[in-house]
């Protein structure tokens, strides 16, 4: 399957791009990959004409049915205007669809014969204020002369298979221009005023929809040599101003290439001819075979090409090269993350790496235990416990493996994978083949347990004693049996030292031959096991209120504006309806507590409560303060505070907020993170005793 995935690209970027699922149709498609599928039946032409400023839309479809009276979902805003095949009139009837949809029946079409259907409308206009936190189909065809975006899933087009290949023949008017993903193999751009841009497009490997997206861009163009294929090609489709801003362009383009060149020198060579980057005016981030349709409020920030972009790059191979087997979970998003995200904070510091892994483990153990998946039953991120496991838990298993295997063996492992699964359907059962082949290690109990068991195996020292320079370490850990690799630093006055031991059952006694006496050891102080670390050496962060199964809220607000604005961010932030209740009465219980309101109620429901101050960090600071407190002094609850200057800085973070999971506390002007930052962790060392 096609990676086309979407997510938004918040301020924090930390939410990716997720898989589109449908689960039974992913499960047919797989079969279809399986059996090769590249077949002229199952080839979609579309020849699409649509004028922006009054959002005129006509189509012509040709395709080859794979049943007798053909059905197919249209956007209500779209009428079939006629149908043939071979020569022959046909009649279309329709009757209500899924929300935003109507089913459309061909009466007398005959499978495998080609049929032609027309069609046109008035699509919606676009919608930028519109949440687009969820997956593609959820979001209509629409269009506006600033932009335009049809989704595939928002039945733009006829859809005959599950997986097919396509040409699109597009024109607009003479000042747009558009693109589908795949290759560009004409363009005609007007000649004079009043001329249409037309331009056909071909994707020749199977995929599942087609996303058509134009605006009134301006576009650049980069080609790049590659040995014994066609040159590579690049473009970005930028504004005006975006365009005009010096390097801005060329800078996409060269980092774009070097992804490319990166990545195809770790798997193999990029499998496509393109790639572009599409800046639009909707607020946030798709990906899809050939491109990345971005928010163009973020293309300014430099730091979203030193993140985002090779993530969206390397799903080109993992998830848009190798397809994921979906019926078996979804690999390409924990691999993706790893190969880029968390590659790229390696190379910035070790450092760096073990905050990212400290922070999965962290939006991980926020959320309740029975709300944790299994990895295998991850398909897309759609809330937080699945993006902390389908991402998180996903990207520390490479993490782990790699580990296990050495870095030689792990990389040949990849390059194995794609060279047998390049255009094909694989799953994680496809993926720890490559690994074993590579590696020569039977791999079975590593992945049936990091793929089978929910939640984290919490992992102690129940004793460690030294006779001499000798270290013996009783080992446990708890819950169902995780086989383990765990890193040891072993500490004396002016000596440090990491072995690695091995825990497979609930207990183990392991003995280490040092060179020095030790005083102390750490288990796994850089976090590289995924696990459940001890009580209090994790601070809150606001993935535990917004997870939260039963959270509770404390308006403190008096006025009515500013209570109904609490209301509704609390609604917009946490996943479950929030419980009302006095302080008093949500201080007492265990679930998590949200005090809201503005700022001189907040201190004195704080002050009366014997809670701590509002912070230095945020202490004065923007319209609007969050901040979260640990359980403590007999206090079982933990606390999270939101506090602002009116009503109008309170709904200002509806929509920044809820992107902000992995934070401890922000500060906010209007609606934008002005600060923000976690409190400490601490992983405490157990002394040794000595013989």
């Amino acid at each position: 399957m096609t990676a086309r995935v979407v997510a938004p690209l918040s301020a924090t970027l930390s939410a990716r791009m997720s898989a589109r699922l449908a689960s039974a149709a992913l499960t047919a498609a797989s079969l279809l990959l399986a059996a090769g599928l590249a077949r002229a039946e199952a080839l979609l032409e579309l020849d699409v004409s649509l004028d922006p400023a009054s959002r005129a839309f006509k189509a012509s479809a040709r395709l080859n049915p794979a049943e007798r009276d053909f059905r197919f979902l249209l956007h209500e805003s779209l009428q079939v205007t006629g149908a043939s095949a071979g020569g022959r009139a046909l009649t279309a009837d329709a009757q209500t669809g899924p929300a935003g949809l109507r089913q459309w029946r061909i009466r007398g079409a005959t499978a495998g014969v080609p049929l032609q259907i027309d069609y046109a409308g008035q699509l919606p206009p676009l919608d930028t204020g519109r949440d687009h936190r969820g997956v593609l189909q959820r979001m209509p065809p629409m269009s506006s002369p600033e932009g335009s975006f049809l989704p595939a899933g928002s039945g733009w087009y006829p859809q005959a298979h599950r997986m097919f290949g396509y040409r699109v023949q597009l024109s607009l008017p003479g000042e747009q221009r558009g693109l589908v993903a795949g290759r560009l193999a004409a363009e005609t751009l007007p000649a004079r005023a009043g001329e249409p841009y037309r331009a056909r497009f071909e994707m020749h490997q199977p995929t599942d929809g087609i996303d058509l997206m134009a605006g009134p861009w301006r576009v650049r163009e980069k080609r790049v040599a590659r040995k014994g294929a066609p040159p590579l090609v690049l473009r970005t489709y930028f504004s005006a101003a975006l365009d005009a801003t010096p390097g801005l362009a060329e800078g996409w383009l060269d980092d774009t290439e070097a992804y490319i060149r990166r990545y195809g020198g770790e798997i193999g060579d990029y499998p496509y001819d393109s790639f572009s980057i599409v800046a639009g005016p909707l607020p946030t981030g798709f990906g899809m075979p050939t491109l990345t349709y971005l928010g163009e409020a973020v293309v300014r920030l430099p730091f979203i090409r030193k993140t985002s972009l090779g993530h969206e790059v390397l799903h080109n191979w993992w998830g848009n090269g190798v397809y994921v087997d979906y019926a078996s979970g979804n690999w390409s998003e924990g691999l993706t993350t790893f190969m880029a995200d968390y590659a790229y904070k390696l190379g910035e510091s070790p450092a760096a790496a073990a905050e990212m892994r400290l922070g999965w483990l962290r939006d991980a153990l926020a959320l309740p235990a029975d709300a944790q998946p299994a990895l295998r039953d991850f398909r897309s991120r759609s809330h937080g416990a699945e993006a902390a496991v389908g991402y998180g838990k996903a990207a520390m298993l490479f993490v782990m493996l790699q580990d296990r295997l050495g870095e030689a063996a792990f990389r040949q492992g990849l390059q194995r994978f794609w060279t047998r699964w390049r255009f094909r359907t694989a799953g994680w059962g496809e993926l720890q083949a490559a690994f074993e082949e590579a590696s020569g290690q039977r791999l079975g109990p590593f992945f049936e347990a990091w793929l089978k068991q929910r939640g984290l195996p919490a992992v102690r020292i129940d004793a460690a004693q030294a006779s001499g320079r000798q270290l013996t370490l009783d080992l446990a850990q708890d819950g169902p049996p995780h086989p383990l690799r765990l890193p040891m630093e072993i500490s004396a006055p002016g000596r440090r030292e990491t072995r690695w031991v091995s825990l497979d059952g609930p207990r183990a006694r392991v003995s280490l031959a040092l060179d020095f006496t030790p005083d102390s050891v750490r288990l796994d102080p850089d976090t590289r096991v995924w696990r459940r670390l001890p009580p209090g050496s994790l601070p809150p962060i606001l993935r535990q209120w917004i997870g939260a199964g039963a959270p509770r809220l404390v308006n403190t607000a008096a006025d009515a504006d500013a209570r109904a604005a609490v209301d509704a961010l609390a609604r917009r932030l946490l996943e479950q309806p929030p419980i009302g209740q006095p302080l008093a009465a949500a201080l007492a219980g265990r679930e998590p507590v949200l005090i809201a309101g503005l700022h001189g109620e907040v201190d004195r429901a704080l002050a009366a409560a014997g809670l701590p101050p509002r912070p230095a960090e945020v202490a004065g600071r923007g319209s609007a303060q969050v901040w979260t407190l640990a359980p403590a002094g007999g206090r079982s609850a933990p606390v999270a505070v939101i506090s602002g200057r009116d009503a109008a800085s309170i709904g200002a973070l509806e929509r920044g907020l809820p992107h902000y999971g992995a934070q401890s506390w922000l500060v906010f002007e209007g609606g934008r993170a002005i600060a923000r930052g976690t409190w400490p962790a601490s992983l405490p060392a157990v002394p040794v005793v000595r013989r």
